[in-house]
């Protein structure tokens, strides 16, 4: 894969290739990191290929609803991943399966999927924010880099694959730069097309659901990612699929965090398409520390 950053349909078209696992064997697969020059492998990457690697060994007809994962150890993006795969249970509606990704003989991520086929069955959600501006009237990455161009190195080394549009202040912007808030709240689309394939758009989702979560713990605060803020890793990451979507089409990304504390920062998020639709919730626990402190 080439080392320089793509945008557009062709950074969508290279998240294909990342999600393309190679299959060694029914229940081994192996996948690639994109070469950018980021120092570990974005956790929302190895979340969405273990996802693909245990999706393939279900029957396409069972689509994932939920899946559970720990980050254990950070991915090195210079090395390929190899991912196993357990059969826990096939039953009559749901399929279960266990991914774990090891990278020099040590286990990186442990994840738990469960699919299910196609049922009715009771129907609600709670609704959408109100008052939210749609993400044609929010500002993008690059008006948000304008202002601060000094962050653009950052943004290099950053999936470029998702558009991302934050209603408010962004978690990257310079100490003292950032007020608190009770949530963060940001637009989110795959910035191109992908197949119609739903275990594609559930990975994509997952791919995506790692992006900001953790910014809704610094929010609470009106606190910053890097110097002079706090530096951070996901600990474990659970999302929840509620009903179809596509990835390549909008979604609010509706975050909030309940609880800090230890050095943890706990979120949870809620997706919801332009016309309200609750289609994904996700909850994530990240280790969150002082710049500089041991």
């Amino acid at each position: 894969m080439s080392g320089k950053p793509l945008v557009g349909q062709a950074a969508v078209d290279q998240l294909l290739e990342v999600l393309d696992l190679k299959q060694i064997d029914a229940a081994t697969f192996r996948g690639e990191s994109p070469q950018v020059g980021a120092q570990r492998v974005f956790g929302g990457q190895v979340a969405g290929q273990a996802l693909v690697a245990a999706g393939r060994t279900v029957d396409p007809d069972r689509l994932v609803h939920s899946l559970h994962g720990y980050f254990v150890r950070p991915g090195d993006p210079t090395v390929p991943i190899e991912f196993s795969v357990e059969n826990i249970r096939d039953g009559r509606s749901f399929s279960v399966r266990r991914a774990t990704a090891q990278q020099h003989g040590k286990a990186i991520f442990l994840m738990s999927a469960s699919f299910q086929v196609a049922e009715e069955g009771l129907d609600h959600h709670s609704p959408a924010p109100q008052g939210v501006p749609g993400p044609d009237e929010t500002p993008t990455m690059g008006d948000w880099l304008a202002q601060y161009p000094e962050r653009l190195a950052v943004f290099k080394s950053a999936p470029q694959a998702i558009d991302v549009r934050y209603v408010a202040t962004p978690g990257w912007v310079p100490p003292g730069d950032r007020e608190a808030a009770d949530e963060q709240r940001v637009w989110m689309r795959i910035n191109g097309k992908l197949p119609d394939d739903p275990l594609i758009h559930a990975c994509a989702l997952a791919y995506a659901s790692d992006l900001s979560l953790l910014d809704a713990v610094l929010s609470t605060h009106g606190e910053v990612w890097g110097p002079g803020g706090v530096i951070g890793a996901s600990l474990d990451h659970a999302l929840w699929l509620h009903r179809p979507f596509r990835a390549d089409e909008w979604f609010l990304y509706d975050c909030s965090s309940p609880s800090a504390s230890g050095s943890r920062g706990l979120a949870s998020g809620r997706m919801f398409t332009e016309d309200g639709r609750h289609i994904a919730s996700a909850v994530q626990e990240g280790l969150l520390r002082r710049v500089g402190a041991r």
